[in-house]
């Protein structure tokens, strides 16, 4: 069976492409069994060797990856160079920490114990549709380094980056069956992967929905998970917040990709002294946020990934309060304008993961009113506080449950730094040295020092 693939910008075909069944993925989990031994044999140095190889083929080939990603997933193009230049940051960050992943030794009577991260084997690796390149690039990065082989199974809208990072690992010199893209339904590929008694873990990136059906399926061999899931995650705005700043980039907290991203600070809470003064700054700025062609240089906002998505993100906005709605074109593409709504934390566009470029404006009384509203989710993954306060910042930070916060900032990943979430967001890190916990097993070996 074909798959074809659409630019969500024009509707139009830009690739058909084999779907893989059952059958591709045993052979494929095969392959990268066989390829273990020697793989997980490959001195640390020459590991690393091999990683900043790849990393530089990325950067060779940046405005290569950036149109396939901006034309598969209607990106932004300035969008997507950006995440390919994070791809090859990815990449250099685990070619440095491949010989920084230590043991320990460990002084015990009668002896000494020494510690050892081993790899797991084979890895199986599940990436969505809204940032293939870059969550793909999070997963290889530190399986790569810590020695496993692995089967990459990108989403079916969106596979044509995977592809080609898949072809660059070979050019870089990762031996054949190291790394193997399969390109395939969820329910066929991924579920065949999830329940083969080969593959040691599943990372997988995507709905809360899918993440439970993930675990029930690892259950039967008692395989390793991280999960990244969804999240409505909150820009809380105190009163004595730099407004003007605050305002200006909450568009951008949500709107990016247009708003198809777990990160999306979607619920927007907002101290109602300046609950008025704010949301007219909040229309303002969104007011000029540029919405159109992904392929010119100065769009800031491109379509969302299909018309069924399209339609659900449209369902959310029945009966709800709109503040502000944007413009879109309305030419072809799946098209949906910036939109915003005021609303209570009770009411279902605050409650589920609209996924698409809506947000929600609440108000709150006070310091504590704010981090009940904040925590009142089943998500817990970012989120954001405005405060000149520091010691507010603090306290709010520390009560607001969630893996991933910023203070006066959007953002919510760096190479660096480990993300992932609370509750139903997931479990497991991935970025930053924490990453590489996820893709190795602790070995404990003592050894007796008695005659």
């Amino acid at each position: 069976m074909t798959l074809t693939v659409l630019n969500p910008a024009t509707e139009e075909p830009i690739a058909e492409l084999e779907q893989a069944g059952v059958e591709d993925a045993d052979a494929a989990v095969a392959r990268a069994k066989a390829a273990f031994p020697v793989w997980s044999a490959v001195a640390p140095g020459d590991r690393a060797r091999l990683l900043r190889r790849l990393a530089v083929l990325v950067e060779e080939r940046s405005e290569e990856l950036a149109q396939i990603e901006s034309r598969n997933v209607g990106k932004p193009i300035a969008g997507a160079r950006g995440e390919i230049g994070m791809v090859a940051q990815v990449f250099h960050f685990y070619a440095g920490a491949v010989d920084k992943h230590f043991g320990e030794t460990i002084p015990v009577a009668g002896g000494v114990a020494a510690t050892f991260r081993e790899p797991l084997g084979v890895v199986g690796l599940i990436v969505p549709w809204n940032f293939p390149a870059n969550i793909a690039s999070w997963k290889l990065g530190p399986a790569l380094a810590c020695g496993n082989t692995i089967v990459l199974k990108p989403a079916e809208l969106t596979p044509l980056s995977a592809i080609r990072l898949g072809e660059l690992c070979l050019e870089a010199g990762i031996p054949e069956g190291v790394v193997n893209v399969l390109v395939g339904k969820g329910s066929v590929v991924g579920k065949r992967l999830i329940e083969h008694s080969d593959v040691a873990k599943i990372a997988f990136t995507g709905s809360t929905d899918v993440g439970r059906l993930v675990m029930q399926g690892a259950a039967g061999t008692i395989k390793r998970v991280t999960l990244e899931l969804g999240g409505k995650s909150a820009n809380v705005v105190f009163d004595d917040a730099d407004l003007e700043r605050a305002a200006a980039q909450a568009p951008y907290s949500v709107f990016d990709n247009a708003g198809q991203d777990c990160c999306a600070r979607s619920r927007i809470l907002v101290q109602k002294s300046v609950y008025d003064g704010f949301l007219d700054r909040l229309i303002e700025a969104t007011r000029n946020v540029r919405v159109g062609d992904p392929s010119l240089e100065d769009t800031e906002m491109g379509p969302l990934i299909s018309a069924e998505h399209r339609a659900t993100v449209a369902s959310y906005l029945d009966g709800v309060s709109i503040a502000f709605r944007g413009e879109a074109p309305e030419s072809e593409g799946f098209w949906y304008p910036c939109t915003i709504v005021e609303a209570t934390n009770d009411d279902r566009i605050a409650r589920e993961e609209v996924f698409g470029p809506v947000v929600a404006v609440i108000p709150f009384e006070d310091e504590a009113d704010a981090v009940r509203i904040a925590n009142d989710t089943p998500y817990g993954l970012s989120g954001s506080i405005w405060t000149r306060d520091g010691s507010r910042a603090l306290r709010v930070a520390r009560g607001i449950e969630a893996g991933v916060l910023s203070v006066n900032a959007n953002t919510s990943v760096r190479v660096q730094t480990p993300f992932g979430g609370f509750k139903q967001s997931g479990f497991g890190r991935e970025l930053g040295m924490h990453a590489l916990e996820g893709y190795s097993e602790v070995k404990s070996v003592f050894i007796s020092t008695e005659g």
